[in-house]
């Protein structure tokens, strides 16, 4: 993704991109953390919409936030475990330069990298905490170390100048200004997710106050943190045409490393990229497969009884975790087909959630306008200005990050985001017309009622009874 936002605006568009999307993003963040300051509930998005739409709206738009949701979620596995996939296959290209990875090659590693996933997620609820505590301190030290021996060890840096003002235009478009765009998808994508600290806020002391904080902090931790990493990276940038639009190693950013730092180094910070990749694809199976057992839960899915199912043995639904690896592992396919997709599978993640975002900020700036009861943390007089430019903002993204990325277009470089993101959502919406509408009524309110799937009973996830 550093490489393409650098073909897509250069050095311009990665670092005064990330503020710029930083700003827009914290603005959203605000949005959301003053309905769930009202609403600390577990569930976020899907609760929201069900207390915030009126009682007739609340079944198809609890529905289509749900699906956005676990759209966004479980395409995000796809975009991390491939971009993971990409750096193992660099690692092997920085010792053989003439060594070419075949794209069956790649989905054969993406496909191993999911199939593990799949099985941590399956293990007993226990070992989640371990897997946290291990990614946290790995991302920390982890990017700590590249920005410090990367700034050290480059030669030949570029100038300040070089890093905040210089552009490129390398996508085959004539305007400059949608070149710069297009290469903010870098930044929407990396700086997502951030509802997670709503998803946990039952679990939370005084959450009406701590769950807002808790999305805003991890606005602020991602965007400074993020800045830092990219604006080392770029101040090690040595040859820009050579080093990112000429290089046969991908990512580019591994190109970067291997003529600033040498072979081993680069190996390392690879191989630390490679392991906050992977924990990243398991946190996000575990966030996938816990959303879709709450959404099945209320019989608004395919299956919704076996998806809905936790295993007694380890306390996980284990049904929703493999459903989710499965899908992910169709996603992948795009892969094969198109040489740029895995900006269509990115662009898919950021708009599915963007508007499962969208959904109950809209819900709070119109028909719950006057009705919405503040909760500790509130926008005062700035409620309706920051919530219309949230909404703004994230229509503005999911239709831009629709259009094509490269010009001239073809059937190769065709963004099919739009064409993925559009048959889920008709599949889902068909599935609610037909169906799901005759039993699903929203959150705790659904009767599940698929007499074709035998009988079982789905235990309370986390409790200790078998």
């Amino acid at each position: 993704m550093w490489g393409d936002a650098m073909m897509s605006g250069g050095s311009i568009s990665v670092i005064w991109g990330w503020i710029l999307i930083s700003v827009f993003t914290f603005g959203v963040g605000l949005s959301l953390a003053e309905i769930c300051s009202a609403i600390p509930v577990t569930g976020g998005l899907y609760i929201w919409v069900s207390r915030l739409a009126p009682p007739e709206w609340v079944p198809i738009m609890c529905y289509v936030t749900g699906w956005c949701n676990w759209l966004g979620l479980t395409v995000a596995i796809t975009s991390a475990d491939l971009g993971l996939t990409q750096f193992m296959s660099s690692v092997i290209g920085i010792r053989n330069p003439d060594y070419s990875a075949g794209i069956y090659w790649q989905y054969g590693i993406f496909l191993v990298i999911l199939f593990i996933h799949g099985m941590i997620n399956s293990m007993h609820i226990k070992y989640n905490g371990f897997f946290n505590q291990a990614s946290l301190y790995w991302h920390l030290i982890g990017t700590l170390l590249i920005i410090v021996v990367a700034l050290v060890l480059t030669p030949n840096k570029p100038s300040a100048k070089w890093v905040f003002t210089y552009f490129e235009n390398d996508t085959g478009f004539s305007s400059d200004s949608y070149a710069f765009l297009i290469g903010l998808l870098q930044s929407q994508y990396t700086l997502s997710g951030f509802d997670s600290a709503a998803h946990m806020s039952e679990e939370t002391r005084d959450a009406a106050r701590s769950a807002p904080k808790g999305i805003l902090y991890a606005i602020g931790a991602a965007a400074i943190t993020g800045f830092v990493f990219m604006l080392s990276v770029n101040f090690c940038v040595q040859d820009f045409q050579r080093q990112v639009v000429e290089t046969t190693l991908s990512p580019q950013m591994t190109q970067v490393f291997l003529d600033g730092v040498g072979y081993s180094w680069t190996v390392v910070f690879t191989v630390i990229i490679m392991g906050a990749m992977f924990f990243s694809g398991s946190a996000l199976t575990l966030g996938s497969s816990r959303m879709v057992y709450a959404f099945a839960r209320d019989g608004a899915m395919p299956l919704s009884r076996w998806l809905s199912v936790i295993n007694p043995s380890t306390q996980t639904p284990i049904y929703a975790v493999w459903a989710n690896i499965v899908f992910a592992a169709v996603v992948g396919l795009l892969y094969i087909v198109n040489e740029t997709a895995f900006n269509a599978i990115v662009s898919i993640n950021t708009i599915a959630s963007s508007l499962a975002y969208f959904i109950p900020i809209a819900l709070r700036l119109t028909v719950a306008r006057k009705t919405f009861e503040k909760g500790p943390f509130h926008l005062g007089p700035f409620s309706n200005i920051i919530n219309s430019i949230s909404c703004f903002w994230i229509l503005f993204t999911s239709a831009l990050f629709l259009c094509p990325t490269e010009f001239p277009v073809t059937a190769a470089n065709m963004n099919y985001a739009s064409v993925i993101f559009v048959f889920v959502m008709v599949c889902s919406i068909g599935y609610y017309h037909f169906r799901a509408r005759q039993w699903f009524h929203g959150p705790g309110k659904s009767q599940e009622p698929d007499p074709q799937l035998e009988e079982v009973n789905p235990i309370q996830y986390g409790s200790t009874k078998t």
